[in-house]
C-alpha cells in the first residue's frame, strides 16, 4: 500500500516504473500470491516522500475493504524505511496474537535480525503502521507511536565480473570507495563480497560531526575506511569536495535525485541510464546505458589508450623535426668545417627546400598516421593516473626528443661530411651527392624513429610486428625514397643523384644509430626505475 512503483506486463516482458526498491517489493508481493487488487481497495490521502535524512517514507490511506491477511480498515498510516531508524519510532508490534507492546528483548531480537540480513549483504527495509481516527496532515510529527509490522531483505548481488574489474582499477591506481545510505553492516558485507573490505564503515553520524574546515579531521575520516555508510546527500557532496581539495580527480556514480549535487560537483559525474532518475542524468557528465560499473573502467582504459597514442604522435614528430632543424642550423653554423662554404661569402645548405618538404610529406603523414592506430606496447592500466597539472610532454619525453633530435642531426651531418670534399672526414664527393646522402639518411632515420616512438620505456623490439599498418607505411616510405634517388624525373625534381650500394649501407647504418641511442636511453631509464631507493 505504501509503494509508489508500478509493475505490469506487455506480453512476455515486464514493464516497471519507479525506484528499484519499490519494484522489488511489488515483485515479492506477486511471488507471495498476495491480492493483486490491493490498490483498488485503498485511497491515498496524503504522502510524505522518502528523505535521505529521515530515511523514512510515510503514506496515509483510506482502506475501503478490510483485507483478510492483516485486517486493516479505515484511515491507516503506513511507514517504511531504514529498520534501525523505524524501530526507534515504534512502541508496539503486530504479532500473531495482535498488537503487543514492544519490549526491550523484542527490540534487541528485531535489531539482531536485520543486522543478520545486513551481514549477508541484503538491503533491509522495515515496515510499520498506525491506525488513525481520521485523515490528518502527513508530516514528520506523525512518524511516532508506530506498530512494527516486519522486515524485508532485498538481495542486489554484485555482478560476477565486479571483483575482477575492481582489481583492474586498483592496478591502474584508481581508488574505489563505497558511499551509500545503506546500513553499515550491509555496506561492509557488499564491500567484502567484491574485495573492497579492509576497514570499518564511517557512519553518517560521524561524518556529520566532522569539522569539514579542519583538514586534519577530514584526513582522518578519509583514511579511516573506503566504505562510508548511512551517508546523506550533504555528506556525499562534502566527501567529493574533500577528495578534490587533496588533489584527486573524483568520479562519482549515482542514480537518485539526492545524488545530483555530488554528481554535479565531481570532476566526472556518472549517472545510471537504466535505473537513474532524470535529475541524476541531467547533473551527470556521462550516462551508463548498461548500468555496469565495468564500463567506467573500460572507458578509462580507452581514454588512456587515446592519450598514449597522442604522446606517441608528439614524441615521433617532435623528435624527427628537431633532427631536421638541427641539421640545417648546425650545417649553416659549421659550414666551413663541413665543406659547405662556397667561393666568396656564399654558403651551401645541407638540404634543399623541396627535400625538406618531401621528408615532411612522407614521414609526417603515413608514418605518423600509422602510429595513431598503434596498439599500446606498455600496459596503460598498470600505471598511476596523471595529475591534472601534469604536462602532456613531460621531462622523460623531452629527454627522448632531445636524444632522437641530436642523434638524427649528427647522423645526417656525418653522412654529409663522409661524402663532401673539404670536410672533416675526408670525403671527396660533390655537393649534390652529399645532399642526397643527408636526405636519405634523414628519411631512413625517421622510419627507424617511428618504431622507436611506440614506447617511451619499452624496447622497439617489443611486439614489433603488432602494427601491420606501420610496417606498410615504413615500406612505402622506403620505396618512395628509392624512387626519388634512382628515377630520373624525380632526380631532377628533388636535385638528387643515384647512390651505390655502399652509400645506401652508410645511410642505413647512420639511421640505425638513432635507434641505438634511444635503446641505450630506455635501458638506462628502466634500470633507474627498477633500482631500489637508497636510505640514509
Amino acid at each position: 500500500v505504501a509503494g509508489v512503483g508500478e509493475l505490469g506486463h506487455d506480453g512476455d516482458r515486464a514493464q516497471v516504473q519507479g525506484d528499484p526498491t519499490e519494484i522489488a517489493l511489488l515483485v515479492a508481493e506477486r511471488k507471495l500470491g498476495l491480492p493483486l487488487e490491493r490498490l483498488a481497495r485503498s485511497t491515498r490521502l496524503s504522502e510524505l516522500p522518502f528523505d535521505a535524512d529521515r530515511k523514512l517514507m510515510t503514506v496515509i490511506d483510506r482502506i475501503t475493504t478490510v483485507t483478510d491477511h492483516v485486517g486493516f480498515g479505515g484511515v491507516v498510516q503506513f511507514t517504511k524505511g531504514a529498520p534501525d531508524v523505524l524501530l526507534d519510532r515504534c512502541s508496539a508490534e503486530h504479532g500473531r496474537g495482535g498488537i503487543e507492546p514492544l519490549a526491550d528483548d523484542r527490540r534487541a531480537a528485531i535489531a539482531e535480525t536485520f543486522g543478520g540480513f545486513a551481514d549477508r549483504g541484503l538491503r533491509t527495509l522495515g515496515a510499520a503502521y498506525r491506525a488513525l481516527d481520521g485523515p490528518i496532515e502527513c508530516d514528520q510529527s506523525c512518524e511516532r507511536d508506530l506498530v512494527w509490522l516486519g522486515l524485508v531483505g532485498i538481495a542486489d548481488p554484485p555482478r560476477r565480473e565486479v571483483e575482477a574489474v575492481l582489481r583492474q582499477a586498483a592496478a591502474a591506481g584508481i581508488a574505489v570507495d563505497v558511499v551509500t545510505g545503506d546500513h553499515p553492516r550491509t555496506a561492509v558485507a557488499v564491500a567484502d563480497q567484491v574485495g573492497l573490505g579492509g576497514g570499518r564503515p564511517t557512519a553518517a553520524a560521524r561524518l556529520t560531526d566532522v569539522d569539514w574546515d579542519d583538514s586534519v579531521a577530514v584526513d582522518d575520516v578519509l583514511a579511516s575506511s573506503n566504505v562510508f555508510a548511512r551517508v546523506t546527500p550533504e555528506d556525499k557532496l562534502r566527501l567529493v569536495r574533500a577528495f578534490q581539495q587533496r588533489g584527486h580527480v573524483v568520479a562519482m556514480t549515482g542514480d537518485g535525485v539526492n545524488d545530483a549535487p555530488a554528481l554535479r560537483q565531481a570532476d566526472i559525474g556518472v549517472a545510471m541510464g537504466g535505473i537513474g532518475t532524470d535529475v541524476s542524468r541531467e547533473a551527470a557528465d556521462m550516462i551508463l546505458t548498461d548500468d555496469d560499473f565495468g564500463t567506467i573502467v573500460t572507458a578509462i582504459e580507452e581514454g588512456r589508450h587515446i592519450f598514449a597514442d597522442i604522446r606517441k604522435f608528439l614524441r615521433y614528430l617532435l623528435g624527427s623535426n628537431t633532427g631536421e632543424v638541427l641539421v640545417m642550423v648546425i650545417g649553416v653554423l659549421l659550414a666551413a668545417p663541413l665543406g659547405l662554404a662556397l667561393a666568396g661569402d656564399g654558403l651551401a645548405v645541407p638540404l634543399l627546400a623541396t627535400q625538406i618538404l618531401w621528408i615532411n610529406l612522407l614521414t609526417d603523414s603515413t608514418l605518423a598516421l600509422a602510429l595513431g592506430v598503434d596498439q599500446d606496447v606498455d600496459d596503460v592500466m598498470s600505471v598511476p593516473p596523471r595529475r591534472l597539472d601534469d604536462p602532456i610532454v613531460d621531462g622523460s619525453m623531452w629527454l627522448s626528443i632531445a636524444v632522437v633530435g641530436v642523434t638524427t642531426a649528427l647522423a645526417g651531418l656525418v653522412a654529409l661530411d663522409l661524402e663532401l670534399a673539404g670536410g672533416l672526414l675526408g670525403g671527396d664527393g660533390d655537393l649534390t651527392t652529399a645532399r642526397t646522402m643527408v636526405f636519405t639518411t634523414l628519411v631512413l632515420a625517421q622510419v627507424v624513429n617511428a618504431f622507436n616512438s611506440r614506447s617511451d620505456t619499452a624496447s622497439a623490439t617489443v611486439r614489433i610486428f603488432d602494427n601491420r599498418l606501420l610496417w606498410l607505411a615504413a615500406a612505402t616510405t622506403v620505396l618512395l625514397q628509392i624512387a626519388v634517388v634512382h628515377v630520373g624525373v624525380l632526380n631532377r625534381a628533388f636535385d638528387t643523384v643515384a647512390l651505390d650500394a655502399g652509400q645506401w649501407l652508410t645511410c642505413s647504418l647512420l639511421a640505425i644509430s638513432v635507434l641505438a641511442a634511444s635503446e641505450v636511453r630506455k635501458w638506462a631509464g628502466r634500470r633507474a626505475a627498477a633500482a631500489p631507493l637508497s636510505t640514509a
